[in-house]
């Protein structure tokens, strides 16, 4: 073995090892969509006192934190996002209504001394102030207190911000049941003291005696101050009991609002997500169904067409798939619904680099009979390394996009497709390098050729080389048929109308599961009965109903699913996405800013690259392929929501991947030949792609009909609309792309590219003449 070699099989050694013992030793990180539970996302408002900015936030979050360890949640997750947003994750809790409850609520705390009975017109939380003893308006409140009598409230005292402890305890000796003692802090304890000292010089049983604890415009305690204590003497802080019939959970809740005081900002819950731990569990297997099945269908479709070295890469990418299985692990990456299914999409992904290597083998090998097979596949693997590079590139802008731009389940896919592009590239140029190039060196492989895999072109691209169609003689012809693929599809979109999920709408959408099979105007009828007449109801997998509404709270929800249960018995939530209308409005207006920051990237990055001529081709060819893949949806009445995008933004990354390839080879080619037409330079450069294009696009359509077949509801959009742009993107990176950089180089006065001079070559030497364009095909 060359050093080269022996330097690469360690590495791949020493990585595959690490990666073992990660996956061994480690436990993947799952999202809420696969284990189960409730994702919010909070907006921050600004209040009187407070800006919603980044440190009022983040104060906001820990009060959030110490009111959601109360409700016993295993391993709740709060995170701020941007300036003004948190996101709370909370696994296992199918039910949201206690947590929004615990969430929102603002627990304005506030000591009062109190008056005197209040009137009973006065008999209501809120009322108008009393007129205080001496004729003057105070601003107090007449509010009830905990036997429904109403009592006269002087102004706040004391504020909740000045309670340094709150704990809740079980008080045996006095008979007081469940209580709250109260700690303050040293400035608010001396105004504590103040105040019991002057309740304490009111009669025993005289309403003014008492001191009013008001949590959000309520009384919740109305003690009265013992009689030991002497007038203006008060208690001192520290021995403060909180009284009033509360029961365990009560008091520890209490104490906990107490305690964690007052939010610094209200909060309005702008984003609710519920999925069902079944729906998890099932999306899990059904993933690893559609993973082992598209992988083994791949690695079989590899190993027919290029033999050993086919079965050697079909190794490499299993040794993919382990690696970045452990990067996701090791980097803590949350492996979320559309995360797994980037996952399982990268692996058909990771075969395109193994088949460009593998074509431009064959290709040196048949230009050069007198070569070795380790040099022709050194040749194949440099040849290789530009388009390898350039399509990886385009690829990892998409999933930046996604990361960046995306939201919640979206940015997981991102980061799922990047690790998985950075593993196929190690993958393909280190480990199948490693192990062809160690293949190569044996004789037995070297001289039997019908095993080896690339020492003959293989039966398409001979028999494209003896017909050699002139599939570029006529390029308005193809974008002829382009336009019209491009004109139904805005058809569909204008006539059928493009239906937004609620993600981009707002609303609420929940799938429910029921014991009993409930047809879809049975449904509609019970929910109208119900109050809910604007419910859309529509079937959701096998015997599920899914129901939008508009505006719903959890209360509704609650309600709503109860309707259902008097129709379908036992009644259980799947899976409960809530949107508010301005989060809808934000995430719509950001998927369209993505979709043209991804199209302005691609062309600034293919510009540098390439031509512009063939950087308009190609991004001409994505806006082709994202209007089709869009007005099919339109057609066929499918979502078009966050994972749709993920979805969108992913062909646009393969589209542009195929185009690369192509005008790789068109840019070498011509570099060659500066004198021969374009047209048939573009036409040579496509008949010599178009093997990588289908074996790589047939790689990827094992994977994705694995997923539409397998993957169920929750993956079929998802696969659909990625099946739709790999077919539709294939098309349009040899029919579309190629065609519109003809037309484009006939109106531009642009030389040809200039042609790299051969290493070690000397000016003046001659060498042998041949055809520049011949690939070595001999038939």
């Amino acid at each position: 073995m060359t050093r080269a070699t022996t330097v690469r099989a360690v590495l791949a050694a020493a990585v595959l090892l690490v990666s073992v013992l990660i996956t061994l030793t480690m436990s993947p990180r799952l999202g809420l969509d696969l284990q189960g539970g409730t994702r919010m996302v909070l907006q921050a408002k600004d209040s009187d006192t407070a800006k919603a900015d980044r440190e009022s936030t983040d104060r906001t979050l820990e009060v959030l934190r110490q009111r959601i360890d109360s409700l016993g949640v295993a391993e709740p997750t709060l995170t701020r996002s941007g300036e003004d947003r948190i996101i709370v994750e909370l696994p296992d809790v199918q039910d949201p209504r206690k947590a929004a409850e615990v969430i929102g609520r603002t627990a304005q705390l506030s000591f009062h001394a109190v008056q005197g009975p209040g009137t009973q017109k006065d008999d209501k939380a809120g009322t108008e102030p009393d007129d205080k003893a001496d004729g003057t308006t105070g601003d107090g409140l007449t509010l009830p207190d905990e036997e429904g009598r109403p009592l006269a409230l002087g102004p706040t005292r004391l504020s909740g911000a000045g309670v340094k402890d709150a704990t809740a305890a079980f008080d045996a000796q006095q008979g007081a049941g469940w209580t709250v003692s109260l700690d303050f802090h040293k400035k608010a304890g001396r105004d504590w003291t103040r105040l019991t000292g002057e309740a304490a010089c009111h009669p025993v049983q005289d309403d003014r005696r008492r001191v009013a604890i008001v949590l959000d415009q309520q009384i919740i305690s109305s003690p009265q101050v013992s009689p030991s204590v002497g007038c203006n003497v008060g208690l001192p802080s520290g021995s403060t009991q909180i009284t009033g019939s509360f029961s365990a959970d009560e008091a520890r809740e209490l104490a906990l609002l107490i305690k964690g005081g007052a939010l610094p900002l209200p909060v309005e819950i702008v984003e609710q997500r519920t999925v069902g731990p079944t729906l998890g569990a099932a999306a899990i297997d059904a993933s690893a169904q559609a993973a082992l099945i598209g992988a083994a269908a791949t690695a079989l479709f590899i190993t027919l067409v290029y033999r050993l070295f086919g079965a050697l890469a079909a190794v490499a990418l299993a040794a993919y798939g382990l690696i970045s299985y452990a990067a996701l692990i090791a980097l803590g990456v949350t492996l979320t619904l559309p995360g797994l299914a980037g996952f399982v999409l990268a692996i058909g992904m990771a075969v395109d680099a193994n088949v460009l290597v593998f074509e431009r083998a064959r290709e040196e090998y048949a230009q050069h009979p007198g070569r070795t097979l380790r040099s022709s596949l050194t040749a194949g693997f440099r040849g290789a390394w530009s388009a390898v590079a350039d399509s990886n590139v385009t690829t990892l802008i998409a999933a930046g996009l996604l990361f960046f731009l995306g939201s919640g389940p979206v940015k997981g896919f991102g980061v799922t497709l990047a690790i998985g592009v950075l593993a196929s590239m190690f993958s393909a140029l280190v480990i199948a390098r490693a192990l062809t190039e160690i293949a190569a060196r044996s004789r037995f492989v070297s001289d039997y050729r019908g095993i080896n895999g690339i020492a003959s072109l293989g039966r398409v691209r001979t028999w494209l080389t003896r017909r050699d169609p002139q599939l570029m003689r006529f390029p308005r012809r193809w974008l002829l048929v382009s336009a019209a693929l491009v004109a139904v599809a805005v058809l569909g979109i204008v006539v059928r109308g493009v239906n937004l999920g609620v993600e981009f709408t707002g609303g609420r959408l929940v799938e429910y599961s029921t014991s009993r099979p409930v047809e879809v105007e049975r449904a509609r009828t019970a929910l109208a009965d119900a109050g809910f007449g604007d419910a859309e109801v529509t079937t959701a997998g096998a015997g599920d109903l899914s129901v939008r509404t508009g505006k719903l709270d959890n209360d509704g929800e609650h309600a709503l699913r109860a309707a259902l249960a008097k129709e379908g018995g036992e009644t259980t939530k799947v899976r409960d996405e809530l949107i508010g209308p301005s989060l809808g409005d934000e995430l719509r207006r950001n998927a369209l800013i993505a979709l043209a920051i991804a199209i302005l990237v691609q062309l600034a990055y293919l510009v540098i690259r390439f031509r512009w001529t063939f950087a308009v081709a190609s991004v001409g060819a994505l806006v082709h392929d994202v209007i089709i893949l869009v007005g099919a949806f339109a057609w066929l009445g499918r979502t078009v929501d966050g994972i749709f995008l993920a979805a969108l933004l992913t062909v646009i990354g393969y589209s542009v991947n195929d185009s690369v390839v192509v005008f790789d080879r068109v840019r070498e080619l011509w570099a060659k030949a500066r004198r021969v037409p374009i047209a048939t330079v573009a036409n040579r450069a496509v008949l010599q792609t178009v093997p990588r294009t289908v074996n790589t696009g047939m790689g990827a359509l094992f994977i994705l009909t694995a997923l539409a077949v397998l993957g169920g509801d929750s993956l079929a959009d998802f696969a659909l609309a990625l099946l739709i742009g790999v077919c539709v993107g294939t098309y349009s990176s040899v029919l579309t792309a190629v065609p519109v950089a003809l037309v484009l180089e006939q109106s531009s006065k642009a030389p040809p590219p200039a042609r790299k001079r051969a290493p070690g070559r000397r000016s003046g030497t001659r060498t042998a003449r041949r055809d520049p364009l011949d690939n070595g095909a001999r038939v």
